[in-house]
C-alpha cells in the first residue's frame, strides 16, 4: 500500500522541503512572496536534485547500495541532476536573449510578443546544494522513520 511507503513518502517530503526553502529565499532576497516560486522551476536549492538525490538515497539505504533499483534511482537522479544544470539551464539562458531581442523589436514599433520564461534551469551550485539536502535529509528521516 503506497501509504506505508517510506521511499516515496521521503522522497516527497525532501523535494517539498527543498520547494519552500527556495521560496523563503526568495522572500528573503526580493522582500516579497512570489507564487510562482512555489511551483515554478529554477532557484536555490533545485529541488529537482533534492528529489532525485532522496529517492536514490532512501532506495541505498532501503534495498541494499548493490541493488539494482538503487541503480535504475541513482542513474535517473544523475540525469535529472545534468538536465536542471545543463540542458534546462541553456534554456533559460536563450529564453533571456530571446527577450531581450523582442524588447528591442517591440521598443522599435516592428513586433508584439509575450516574454519567455528565463527561470527553467540551475546553476551547477544550486544542483549540488540541492543534492546535498536530498542526500541529508532522506538519510534523517530513513532512520528516523519508524
Amino acid at each position: 500500500m503506497i501509504i506505508h511507503n517510506k521511499v516515496f513518502f521521503i522522497t516527497l517530503i525532501t523535494w517539498a522541503v527543498a520547494q519552500g526553502l527556495k521560496v523563503l529565499l526568495g522572500v528573503v532576497q526580493e522582500k516579497k512572496f512570489n507564487f510562482r516560486w512555489f511551483i515554478g522551476t529554477g532557484g536555490m536549492p533545485s529541488s529537482h536534485a533534492a528529489g532525485a538525490a532522496a529517492l536514490a538515497t532512501t532506495c541505498g539505504l532501503d534495498q541494499g547500495f548493490d541493488s539494482g533499483i538503487f541503480a535504475v534511482a541513482a542513474v535517473f537522479a544523475l540525469v535529472t541532476m545534468f538536465d536542471a544544470q545543463g540542458v534546462r539551464r541553456a534554456t533559460g539562458q536563450q529564453a533571456e536573449i530571446l527577450n531581450q531581442i523582442m524588447e528591442d523589436i517591440y521598443w522599435k514599433g516592428r513586433i508584439e510578443g509575450g516574454r519567455l520564461i528565463e527561470l527553467i534551469g540551475h546553476s551547477p551550485f544550486q544542483v549540488f546544494v540541492g543534492t546535498l539536502l536530498g542526500c541529508s535529509l532522506s538519510a534523517i528521516l530513513f532512520h528516523v522513520w519508524k
